[in-house]
């Protein structure tokens, strides 16, 4: 995922925040319950020494503890902790419990009560001291216990409040992992949508299905795809009319060279007029191929599609393109199987036409051509298969580029017949492949389209 995507943006904005105050709420949940957990058992220290303060007596002025044994034994009880008390008196000699536990730092123990945390006996212990009135003096006593139960106190709070935390963190994080790509789901549906979209396809984008922010930008963009399809259209329509104003004079201009022609002309001017006629012959060529390319592109036939049979189309065009074989000796032969279209009989005709002029054009002399309609595969096709020279593979899929002309290539085209085959085909939703013909000899022409 890029990081610079509107998913990404999103999610660091939103996941980084939630993640803090979660984590946050976590440290926060943990020390809360521990505080009070905590003083709960501080408190069990007060209360026993608070029962050892109340067994200290002064019998004939020596200061005693009068603790029973079964008084100590249920002191010392505990399941989990090993419990020590210590009692000094205002001299600070030991006088009952257990003389080793360690003392509160020597700048607190003066006063009242006081909780401190140290060792005893290889164990870490917390301890609290309290001070005890012994007849007109001050005694101290000190009761500590290790720490077993407070450590499975906090584990029990992470446990119990933390992992919680943590679980409500990742499932918070999951919905908005997925409820951001729900959010964005009409953005990607409308990617997709674009995507689809074949670069002749500028109908506007319907604003019905994507979120209110994003209305700008399809407003935007439709206005774009406006204004494209009227460039489109201004260019078509100077092509067309460029096309159709040139068809005229160029008509009359090769009639009166033919004429010029029939008349008794010294040789030097009969070449010269020769010329003129191929020149024009050429230039009326190119008209009409940018008029037929005006025709197919998107917007340029408004009449709507109707069912086109092929093989009585090609049989309609056969009489031309056979004389024109026949001058330059070809051999021009159909195949023709009956095959039913949706369409446009002009522009299907036009791609025809150019198909079979290109391998007039280059098949040499004695060659083959042969045109083929019918059913392959459940689908209509039309094609054209010579034994000419052909198109080197690498070539292929750039000979249906407008004006372009494979290096090396003879005769007088102009590079538009492929791409306007090209145009036809993608205007009628069919593919053109372009391969070998039989033998891996000569060019094979393939119109396939989807269906009938």
């Amino acid at each position: 995922m890029s990081p610079r995507s509107l998913r990404a943006h999103l999610l660091q904005q939103l996941l980084l925040p939630l993640a803090a105050i979660l984590t946050v709420s976590a440290v926060a949940a943990y020390y809360l319950a521990l505080e009070p957990a905590t003083e709960a058992l501080d408190a069990s220290l007060i209360d026993a020494g608070v029962a050892i303060r109340q067994r200290i007596v002064v019998r004939d002025g020596t200061i005693v503890v009068d603790l029973p044994s079964a008084a100590e034994q249920v002191l010392r009880a505990d399941r989990y902790d090993a419990v020590y008390y210590v009692v000094h008196d205002p001299q600070g000699r030991s006088i009952a419990g257990d003389s080793g536990v360690p003392l509160p730092p020597a700048e607190v123990r003066h006063e009242t009560l006081t909780f401190y945390d140290a060792r005893y006996r290889g164990a870490r212990v917390r301890g609290a001291t309290l001070l005890a009135p012994c007849g007109k003096q001050t005694c101290a006593v000190t009761v500590a216990e290790t720490t077993n139960k407070r450590d499975r106190l906090v584990r029990g709070i992470l446990l119990g409040s933390v992992v919680p935390q943590a679980l409500i963190a990742v499932a918070t994080l999951v919905i908005v992992w997925f409820g951001v790509a729900r959010g964005l789901g009409p953005l990607d549906r409308l990617s997709a949508e674009i995507r689809k979209r074949s670069p002749r396809d500028l109908r506007p984008i319907e604003p019905a299905q994507v979120p209110a922010e994003t209305l700008p930008l399809i407003e935007a963009l439709n206005h774009l795809l406006v204004r494209v399809e009227e460039a489109n259209r201004n260019q078509q329509r100077f092509l067309a009319n460029a096309a159709h104003q040139l068809r005229t004079p160029l008509a009359g201009l090769q009639a009166h060279a033919e004429l010029a022609l029939a008349q008794p002309l010294p040789d030097g001017a009969r070449a010269e007029m020769e010329q003129v006629r191929t020149a024009t012959a050429r230039t009326a060529r190119l008209a009409n191929q940018l008029l037929a390319l005006a025709r197919a592109e998107p917007g340029g036939h408004v009449e709507a599609p109707a069912a086109v049979e092929l093989k009585p189309l090609v049989e309609e065009l056969a009489d031309e393109w056979v004389h024109r074989a026949l001058e330059r000796d070809l051999d021009l032969g159909f195949e023709l199987e009956p095959a039913r279209v949706q369409g446009h009989v002009l522009l299907l005709g036009e791609a025809l036409n150019n198909l079979v002029h290109n391998a007039v054009e280059y098949v040499p002399k004695g060659g083959r051509i042969t045109v083929r309609t019918g059913m392959r595969g459940g689908q209509p096709f039309l094609e054209v298969e010579d034994d000419g020279p052909g198109i080197r593979p690498g070539e292929r899929a750039r000979v249906t580029e407008r004006f372009y002309r494979a290096p090396g290539t003879g005769g007088t085209g102009s590079g538009l017949g492929l791409a306007i085959v090209r145009e036809i085909a993608v205007a009628h939703g069919a593919s053109i492949d372009i391969g070998e013909g039989v033998g891996g000899r000569g060019c094979k022409v393939e119109i396939k389209f989807s269906h009938g």
